[in-house]
């Protein structure tokens, strides 16, 4: 019986191999002594260990993973089919603030990107205002750097599971992936859900371990949890032989061990060059290109962002535009460009497996494939996960309409909804019950409040209802969405945490300690209607301190009834400006969302009751004019008023409850039209 020595490869690549009973040269494995494997127990028994006979060629080697398609190619296809060696196409995925963005700041710089005197802001990468102002990804975007011959192209995805729909699609363009894990939280909810969208495509995956110079630093556990998230999502043997890169996206480094990390990303960058494949490609084949991004330029019209299959596309080239094998049109690409660097370049003529972006064909959406004019055939449609929460949109009926939008009537607001579906995939607009409301879908309320927000900058005014879970009834059960929340809060503020998710219908599976700051680690199953309004409930349960992360689960039987605030809302009376005098004896009723001097209408909340059910208030009331003269006039102190916004008024409406969305102010309001139906 041949001995089995279970070993790790320099790469952190688990694997075991057999070893003759009489080695042939001087071995640690030729005495019986038993050698640690960096694995979790849980890790071991659930890992299928493979026996290698000595004739196998991976007792030899061990290569970077690369899993081929899953169907058998005929002969033709085989000679086909060729992979370019000068391109590599990677995403970087993984949880929200785990530094994907910086970690492409640093591969820019070190690929001279950028002059060595050329001031270069941080976060290049997060263009939009709405990102910096949040310090979030929201889209997408390309780059493309150079690195000893090599052409990456780079695409950086956001992190939010509400923007899972933009991480699904960039996964049609590319071969492999950069799973960015933070060395001290580990796999996080969103780190699962793109690790498992990545190996349902096949494709590599190099496993990157990031801010590994946070002092509480814990390598060993984010890899080994990171392989167990492997054999959870039922990878193949050869995904879960993956790379493993430790970096310090901030400093600019990287290494192949946490205490030996290089000067620059140089071993990042050749085990991107070495362990994802390049592009399969079809050179000699018919003209096919998947489109899977739009960007919208002013001059150009609409541009078509997509990785090229097969063939060779060139500027001025008539193609077919399909959408199935039925419906397809003609157009004419007026210019193509490439990404070099940070920015476009024209070009003339693009080879296959190449990332580019079309211009000239005025109505092209996502999901079409540019085809060659004669026998060019579509490729599959992309398919994203269905949204989970809705919202109402209704033009604006308060008394201060017109005030400040531009666009205010419900042709304006439909025409910008539907716009919105061209390029946000994972979202739905529906007609609602009357002419100016339309239902919106998305993947989460950050979802649907980004582009509120968005529409608000561009001049819109409208109002919107409060977040509701899209139900599904399947054999006459009703049926509602789950996630998994995950909640880190330090131990002395847990009790009122748990007992916070307790009441809206959480069971909690996991608890475990993280790191060396006495922080716990909490993993609860919810229904998505207990997470509306908990993140600021969870804020103020826990001090402000207490870190929440959802991801959506599965659909499971409807939990029942449950209460998400205790609190009723304070009422505008009459319309009118508030005074100092009235806002005064109205903050005994509870706290003010307005200070004096502000313009009110009647039916506006002005603030939260302390006690449960509403309460009309008059804040627009003057101190009485008398005759009287007095020796001094009464000071009056006032509170600070709180400071909502529109995520904290969306999280706070309730059903009865409107936000009225300017492009100065975020108002809330009762529902007229509910309140007359309450008489």
């Amino acid at each position: 019986m041949d001995k089995i020595a279970l070993t790790t490869t320099p790469r952190n690549c688990f694997f075991a191999s057999t070893l003759p009973k009489t080695p042939s040269f001087s071995s640690p494995f030729a005495s019986n002594h038993l050698y640690a494997l960096p694995l979790s127990s849980s890790a071991f028994t659930n890992h299928r260990l493979r026996l290698v006979s000595r004739n196998s060629a991976s007792c030899r080697t061990v290569k970077c993973s690369v899993s081929e398609a899953a169907e058998p190619l005929t002969a033709s296809e085989k000679r086909q089919l060729k992979r370019r060696a000068d391109v590599r196409n990677i995403a970087i995925v993984a949880h929200v603030d785990h530094g994907k963005t910086t970690l492409v700041d640093a591969m820019l710089k070190q690929t001279k990107v950028f002059r060595d005197n050329q001031f270069v802001q941080e976060r290049i990468m997060d263009s939009n205002d709405l990102e910096r102002e949040r310090g979030i990804t929201i889209l997408s975007k390309n780059t493309s750097v150079t690195y000893h011959d090599t052409k990456i192209n780079i695409i950086d995805t956001p992190g939010h599971s509400d923007f899972g729909g933009e991480v699904e699609r960039i996964l049609n363009m590319v071969e492999g992936i950069l799973l960015v894990v933070d060395s001290v939280e580990g796999p996080m909810p969103q780190t699962r859900f793109v690790l498992k969208k990545a190996l349902e495509f096949g494709h590599s995956v190099v496993v990157v371990v990031n801010k590994i110079d946070r002092p509480s630093a814990r390598p060993d556990f984010v890899v080994n949890s990171t392989f167990e998230l492997f054999i959870e999502l039922n990878a193949t043997d050869e995904q879960c032989d993956f790379q493993v890169i430790y970096a310090s996206g901030i400093k600019g480094q990287a290494g192949l061990s946490p205490e030996n990390l290089a000067e620059d990303l140089g071993p990042l960058f050749e085990s991107i060059i070495r362990c994802i494949p390049g592009p399969k490609i079809d050179k000699d084949g018919a003209l096919q290109m998947l489109v899977t991004n739009i960007e919208y330029d002013e001059h150009k019209g609409r541009i078509a962002i997509g990785r090229l299959q097969a063939g060779v596309l060139g500027k001025g080239m008539d193609v077919k535009v399909c959408t199935s094998e039925d419906s397809c049109r003609y157009g004419r690409v007026s210019e193509l460009y490439v990404y070099d660097k940070f920015s476009r370049v024209p070009a003339e003529s693009v080879e296959a497996g190449d990332i580019c972006a079309v211009c000239g064909i005025g109505d092209i959406q996502i999901g079409e494939t540019i085809a060659c004019k004669v026998s060019g055939k579509p490729l599959p449609s992309i398919k994203v996960e269905e949204p989970t929460v809705k919202m109402a949109f209704s033009i604006n009926t308060s008394p201060f309409v017109g005030r400040e939008g531009k666009y205010v009537t419900s042709r304006n607001l439909r025409d910008r909804l539907y716009r919105e579906l061209e390029r946000n995939l994972a979202m739905k607009v529906e007609d609602g019950e009357t002419a100016d409301t339309f239902i919106v879908s998305g993947r989460g309320t950050l979802h649907i409040t980004i582009l509120i927000e968005n529409m608000r900058r561009e001049g819109y005014e409208f109002m919107v209802g409060p977040p509701k879970v899209i139900n599904k009834k399947v054999n006459d059960k009703l049926l509602e969405p789950y996630e998994i929340a995950t909640v880190e809060v330090p131990e002395e503020h847990m009790g009122p945490v748990v007992e916070l998710l307790g009441k809206r219908r959480g069971q909690m599976f996991d608890m475990e300690g993280v790191g060396s700051e006495g922080t716990t680690l909490l993993k609860y199953k919810i229904p998505t209607r207990g997470l509306l309004g908990l993140r600021n409930a969870i804020l103020t349960a826990s001090r402000g301190t207490a870190i929440l992360n959802t991801i959506f689960d599965s659909y499971g039987p409807w939990a029942g009834d449950m209460s998400t605030r205790d609190q009723g809302s304070l009422v505008a009376f009459e319309d009118g400006t508030s005074s100092s005098y009235a806002i005064a004896s109205s903050q005994e009723r509870g706290q003010m969302f307005i200070g004096p001097g502000v313009d009110v209408y009647k039916g506006q909340i002005v603030g939260i009751h302390q006690r449960p059910g509403d309460l009309s208030l008059n804040v627009c009331k003057k101190k009485a004019a008398t005759n009287i003269r007095s020796n001094k006039e009464q000071t009056v102190i006032l509170d600070t008023p709180l400071d909502y916004s529109l995520d904290d008024c969306i999280e706070y409406i309730q059903e009865d409850e409107l936000v009225e969305v300017t492009p100065q102010s975020i108002r809330m309001c009762k529902n007229p039209k509910l309140q007359k139906k309450a008489r």
